[in-house]
């Protein structure tokens, strides 16, 4: 039963998917810190401070399916950290074939140095996911923006109908974020993914001169970037891959909470997928809930207190920090864990989207024309005044709302509009064609950045 607990996998495919998980695994984390002790001893040997043959043997003995992970889990909670018994039974695996190649495991490096690029090499393959599900959700969306960009729909401010606008520019809106979120990414990708080597206290003392030879070919081993100093208590790298990462959670958050109010069932403008047991209600047959829009909502929900948890643990102790370094372990996996899993489930629900344009369409009529209002008043100021017209648009506002008609037949009854406006003009202000603004223009130039994004290597 203890196991069952400590391996809780019930909601792996619901927040998160396989190939994610499998990243983020007890299994890829002692891998990715095997593969620095390997890369460590080739770098050791390339400087010239180690035996070539030693760093052969050394290699060839970096599998993590060679060793018993809850063994180490074992020992971890004893010495604190995982890379001292994983060194340990390293160690005592190189001797096995090799006394003297032993002798040159985990060559000048420290705890730290082990588990922190373990961490950015997962952290790696994690963003090469994300910023993959990124790219797929500008396309999705570009092409939504394209295909709706001149469909009509209602605005919406403080949850009431405010002026019409179109879908397509909803999804520019949307696609905007996104294309920041990308740039983002490759803005800092170079910053996150630096190597972690300064042995016991940063200076690499053990090293005896080799230490900067060795630093550099460990760099190019691992593909990471070579920083000017080692970080130890200088968090600001990991701090900001989790900030990225609320950042981009908050905008699928926002896209989850947009799509789900229109799904609702007074609004019904957009529906998730419909699928075999997807959406159900467990005593409800008629309902269709938006599940996707939960997930990722719950992601945007959990991601920012994990957030803070990384911002908090930045003012290290001295030159090796005391409870900080260890609250990151588990919580930046957890927000990659997260993120990355609701925007995959968010690509996969788009591409089946399902948009009701005649709903659309009826929703623009549900204030009686009351929507067309600012339209209205705007047309009137040009001719009277910015003030007279809003004072007469309230007056008329109010005697629809009062009487139930419709906005248009007031004002065509309205003494004070006479002079002003011919009704020929009034029906062409409450054409939705005719008060759309920039939306098109705007789509038009989001979706050009998208395409140049999408086709940049």
């Amino acid at each position: 039963m203890a196991e069952r607990l400590r391996h809780m996998t019930l909601f792996n495919d619901l927040f998160s998917f396989t190939e994610l998980q499998q990243i983020l695994s007890d299994e890829s984390r002692v891998q990715r810190m095997l593969d620095f002790e390997a890369a460590l001893a080739k770098a050791a040997a390339r400087a010239g401070a180690i035996p070539q043959g030693a760093a052969h043997k050394i290699a060839e003995h970096c599998r993590s399916t060679d060793f018993d992970l809850s063994t180490i889990a074992k020992q971890a909670a004893r010495s604190g950290n995982p890379a001292i018994p994983l060194v340990k039974l390293l160690t005592v695996a190189v001797a096995r074939q090799d006394q003297d190649a032993a002798r040159f495991v985990h060559w000048g490096a420290t705890s730290q140095d082990v588990i922190d690029t373990g961490g950015v090499l997962q952290l790696r393959d994690a963003l090469d996911l994300i910023e993959k599900d990124l790219g797929h959700l500008i396309d999705t969306l570009g092409q939504l923006a394209t295909e709706y960009r001149a469909t009509p729909c209602v605005a919406r401010t403080w949850m009431q109908q405010a002026l019409p606008t179109t879908f397509g520019f909803i999804v520019a809106g949307w696609l905007d974020a996104i294309l920041r979120h990308r740039e983002r990414l490759a803005e800092i990708r170079p910053r996150l993914l630096a190597l972690q080597f300064g042995g016991a206290a940063g200076t690499l003392a053990a090293l005896a001169g080799h230490g900067s030879a060795i630093a550099k070919a460990l760099s190019e081993e691992l593909h990471l970037t070579l920083p000017v100093v080692p970080w130890h208590t200088h968090r600001d790298r990991t701090a900001e891959a989790a900030t990225f990462l609320g950042l981009l959670a908050g905008t699928l958050g926002k896209m989850a909470r947009d799509i789900s109010m229109h799904s609702q069932t007074e609004v019904g403008e957009l529906f998730e997928p419909a699928g075999e047991g997807r959406g159900t209600s467990s005593t409800l047959p008629h309902k269709r809930n938006p599940v996707t829009c939960a997930v990722v909502l719950a992601a945007a929900t959990r991601v920012p207190g994990l957030v803070g948890t990384m911002l908090s643990a930045m003012p290290q102790e001295y030159e090796r920090g005391l409870g900080g370094w260890h609250a990151e372990w588990e919580t930046l996996p957890e927000i990659l864990r997260v993120t990355g899993g609701a925007i995959h489930h968010l690509v996969e629900m788009l591409g089946g989207l399902r948009i009701d344009k005649e709903r659309m369409l009826q929703n623009l009529e549900t204030t009686q024309g009351l929507i067309f209002a600012e339209a209205v008043s705007m047309a009137l100021a040009d001719r009277m005044g910015k003030m007279p017209a809003h004072l007469l648009l309230e007056s008329a506002t109010k005697k629809t709302r009062e009487s139930h008609r419709h906005l248009k037949d007031v004002l065509n009854e309205e003494p004070g509009i006479r002079g002003h406006l011919a009704p020929a003009e009034v029906d062409r202000l409450f054409d939705v064609r005719n008060y759309l603004g920039n939306a098109e223009e705007f789509v038009e130039t989001i979706v050009t950045r998208a395409h140049k994004v999408s086709a940049t290597p």
